[in-house]
């Protein structure tokens, strides 16, 4: 028995994927505001039009038979715009509060997670390899794009404001770094806690831009905000061409 591998259809784990990552989570706070404040429809309305999306683009994903980068872009867009809606109607319509709702979202995170390692025995983005794989996949990413913008609005609530809550959470990501380069604390467990970090520094980051001057925001358009962000992922994608992932295939 030979270990092979062969390529997956998500992206490499690199730093410009990082970067799109956290554009993508601060354009899904941007859009989702748009989309549920300022067209006024609503956050169960709004979480209903982009789960739909985010249902269509998820099946297109796990259908495609290889990587492409702008139908995972998308479909992390629409899971984080998703994500956005969900949170506040979650947070605000059904008046659980940001702590209730982080703690309410972190259970979903963890369960997500549990099952796919108790079905799978991994949850590695380098094992993602089969349909069922990659559905576990799709499920706690949006499960922890949710949690992240819960936890990005309970940190700018709590008193540390849209760019204290920014600065906090880049500052946590920081940390998750250089313990990856520093020590040997599990791949896996850092990959996921910055992946659901990268959340809410986006909530943060987005709220700052569109939020009034005097709560704290630059009273940028969210549609302009959104066009801009929207533009800079394209850019990215275009001048920094992704590759896709491994994951270990066993041969005899």
């Amino acid at each position: 028995m030979r270990l092979d591998s062969t390529a997956s259809k998500v992206p490499a784990v690199t730093l410009m994927f990082w970067v799109v990552k956290i554009a993508a989570t601060t354009l899904g706070e941007t859009a989702g505001d748009t989309v549920s404040m300022t067209l006024d429809l609503g956050y169960l309305a709004s979480s209903a039009i982009f789960l739909a999306v985010l249902l269509v683009l998820a099946v297109v994903q796990i259908r495609a038979r290889q990587f492409h980068p702008f139908l995972y872009w998308g479909t992390i867009i629409a899971s984080t715009t998703a994500g956005t809606t969900l949170a506040d109607f979650a947070d605000r319509s059904l008046g659980i509060g940001y702590m209730g709702g982080s703690l309410v979202l972190l259970a979903c995170v963890l369960a997500s997670l549990g099952l796919w390692y108790r079905n799978e025995g991994s949850i590695s983005v380098d094992a993602i390899y089969r349909p069922q794989v990659e559905a576990f996949y799709w499920i706690t990413i949006t499960c922890s794009q949710t949690l992240g913008t819960a936890l990005g609005d309970w940190a700018a609530d709590s008193g540390l404001g849209y760019l204290g809550g920014a600065l906090a959470f880049g500052a946590a990501l920081m940390i998750i770094s250089a313990a990856y380069f520093w020590t040997h604390l599990s791949r896996v467990w850092l990959f996921w806690i910055a992946f659901i970090l990268t959340r809410p520094l986006g909530a943060t980051v987005g709220d700052f831009f569109d939020k009034p001057t005097g709560e704290g925001g630059l009273a940028v358009s969210r549609p302009l905000a959104s066009a801009i962000i929207l533009t800079f992922i394209v850019l990215c994608l275009v001048l920094f061409p992704q590759r896709a992932g491994s994951h270990p295939r066993r041969e005899i």
